[in-house]
């Protein structure tokens, strides 16, 4: 005999639920990021690498597979399936997509399907923002900040730094597409009070050298940012995109990094400066070693966190989403889902 009771329900909820949980709640994500990133320092995490599915028709694009789990107070296990297919800009819609699955500690039932993209862009938000609160000096917190690519994830980081206290006198825009470029000027002007100043780059190198705080926000696949001396003003360089700096301005910087194994693969930035110099010594530590005092970074070059991006965020926030639906008595529950419980029918 099964009990069905055992069988916990299943639920889809939509990115119209994830929005109204997070939207303006910007410390408390980043507080749930944090505490992910301590957890995950002290081994109360699983983690394996991501999976990439690729497509020999469709280079350009890709599936990511990012299984993980947290244990602690309210543990939980999952998988997120997120998609990137950069074409889809052309057709007006957004580059990425995801779900998020959450399976309960104790059976490995499925609990819910989560709409993912937004989790995802808050958990890469807020870990941008964690990095910027600890690598830059609160009494002299950087007063110019640079876009290098304007998309949904650039937008999501402007408004978690703001959402956590931070502003601006300038700010700095560089796209390839000078439309997107100024479409994003156009939404900073807005989003803040008037006084800052936004500027739309006409080279890299003028972003680069123009800003003490600087976002790679891009879908490029291989390196384009080259010359060291761009970056001699020492700045604090959030590379969320992971693929923008060549090896040579990963080894003149101080470099921190989410998890040394993951983000040493799949030819980013520091993996192609970890195959030019056949050594992992350039690393200087991850963004918990900073947390949580081990590390006190370098003042005197640039500073570059590169996260790859670990599961164990997604379902922070994932299972904070699910928690808070549950709790307003707003799971859409899929009935009969789990159809087959007994064991000889």
């Amino acid at each position: 005999m099964s009990d069905n009771t055992a069988v916990p329900p299943f639920a889809v909820i939509s990115g119209g639920q994830v929005h109204r949980v997070l939207d303006g709640r910007h410390r408390q994500v980043v507080d749930l990021i944090e505490s992910a990133y301590r957890a995950h320092g002290a081994g109360d995490t699983v983690n394996p690498p991501s999976y990439f599915l690729r497509f020999p028709d469709r280079p350009s694009s890709r599936i990511i597979a990012l299984p993980a789990s947290i244990g602690g107070e309210t543990p939980v296990d999952g998988i997120k399936w997120i998609s990137s297919f950069p074409e889809n800009l052309e057709r007006g819609i957004p580059r990425a997509s995801a779900v998020l699955i959450l399976n309960d500690h104790d059976t490995g039932y499925p609990l819910a399907c989560l709409e993912s993209s937004i989790i995802s862009a808050s958990r890469t938000a807020a870990s941008a923002a964690l990095a910027a609160d600890h690598l830059t000096k609160h009494d002299d917190r950087p007063r110019r900040i640079g876009f290098f690519g304007v998309g949904l994830i650039a937008r999501y980081i402007n408004d978690y730094l703001a959402g956590t206290g931070w502003s601006f006198d300038e700010f700095g825009v560089f796209d390839l597409s000078a439309e997107h470029a100024h479409g994003y000027a156009d939404y900073l002007k807005r989003s803040t009070d008037g006084s800052a100043r936004v500027t739309v780059h006409g080279s890299a190198e003028d972003v680069v050298r123009g800003s003490d705080l600087l976002v790679f926000a891009t879908t490029a696949g291989a390196p384009h940012v080259t010359d060291p001396a761009w970056f001699s003003h020492n700045p604090v360089v959030l590379h969320v995109s992971l693929r923008d700096l060549s090896p040579e301005v990963v080894l003149a910087s101080t470099n921190i990094v989410d998890d040394v194994e993951h983000c040493l693969k799949a030819d980013t930035s520091v993996h192609l400066a970890e195959q030019r110099v056949g050594h992992r010594d350039f690393i200087d530590g991850t963004l918990d070693d900073v947390l949580t005092g081990r590390l006190t970074p370098a003042a005197d070059r640039p500073v570059v966190f590169s996260p790859f991006g670990l599961g164990v965020l997604d379902l922070a926030v994932g299972k904070h989403v699910y928690d808070t639906v549950l709790s307003a008595g707003e799971l859409g529950v899929v009935e009969d889902f789990f159809h087959e419980l007994r064991r000889y029918g």
